[in-house]
C-alpha cells in the first residue's frame, strides 16, 4: 500500500491485478504542490493489455498536466484514448486556499467525500467511458472542511455503509487497512485521504 502525507493532505493507494493477469487495467497519479492537490484514477475497460496501454495514457496525460483545470484535463485525456480501448476517469483537484475541490468523472469510478460534521458529498458521474469520441463533462465544484476525509475507487470493490467505513473517529490508516482486507475480483484500486 503506498503512503503519502504533506502538510494539507495524507493520502493511502491501494492497487490489485485480476487474478491470473500480469498487467493491471486500472491506474492511479496524485501530487501535491503548495496550491493543490490534484489525484486521477483509470479504469481501462476489460483487462490485460489493452486496458492497462488506456489506463496508461491517461495517467501520462495528468502527469504532464496537472496544473491545469479539471475539464481542461479531461478534454485532454479523452484525446489521448483515441483509437485505444477506452477507460473510466475519475479527476479530483483540491484548492487548499479556497478550501474547495473540482471534480469529474465518466463511466462507473465511484467518489464520496465525507466530512468532519458527518456530511457525505457524492458526485453522480457521467455514465460511459472516454475513447476520444466527443464527450460531454460534469465538472462541479465543492467546498469541503478541514479534517474531511475523501474515497476513490474502481469498479472492482464494493461498498455497503460508506458512513460507518469513513467514520472520522478512525485513524486513516485502520480505514485502509480494512478496505485492503476487501475481496475483488476484477482489476481493484482505491485512493483514501484526508484533507487538513
Amino acid at each position: 500500500m503506498n503512503h503519502f502525507v504533506e502538510d494539507a493532505v495524507e493520502v493511502f493507494a491501494h492497487q490489485r491485478t485480476k487474478a491470473g493477469n500480469e498487467y493491471c487495467g486500472d491506474g492511479y497519479f496524485y501530487t501535491c504542490t503548495d496550491q493543490y492537490f490534484i489525484c486521477v484514477l483509470a479504469d481501462g475497460l476489460g483487462s490485460g493489455i489493452n486496458a492497462f496501454d488506456s489506463a496508461t495514457a491517461v495517467i501520462s496525460i495528468v502527469e504532464q498536466y496537472h496544473h491545469e483545470d479539471v475539464e481542461t484535463i479531461m478534454h485532454r485525456c479523452n484525446k489521448a484514448l483515441f483509437e485505444k480501448r477506452g477507460a473510466a476517469v475519475a479527476v479530483f483537484k483540491v484548492h487548499f486556499t479556497k478550501k474547495e475541490f473540482t471534480y469529474s468523472c465518466v463511466g462507473n469510478i465511484r467518489f464520496f467525500l465525507y466530512s468532519s460534521s458527518g456530511k457525505l458529498t457524492y458526485p453522480l458521474p457521467v455514465t460511459g467511458y472516454l475513447s476520444g469520441k466527443p464527450q460531454t463533462f460534469r465538472t462541479q465544484s465543492y467546498s469541503y472542511e478541514q479534517g474531511s476525509k475523501f474515497l476513490l475507487y474502481s469498479d472492482g470493490f464494493h461498498f455497503q455503509g460508506l458512513k460507518s467505513v469513513l467514520n472520522a473517529e478512525r485513524p486513516l490508516q485502520a480505514i485502509a487497512e480494512e478496505i485492503k482486507r476487501k475481496p475483488s475480483y476484477e482489476d481493484a484500486t482505491f485512493i483514501i485521504g484526508s484533507l487538513f
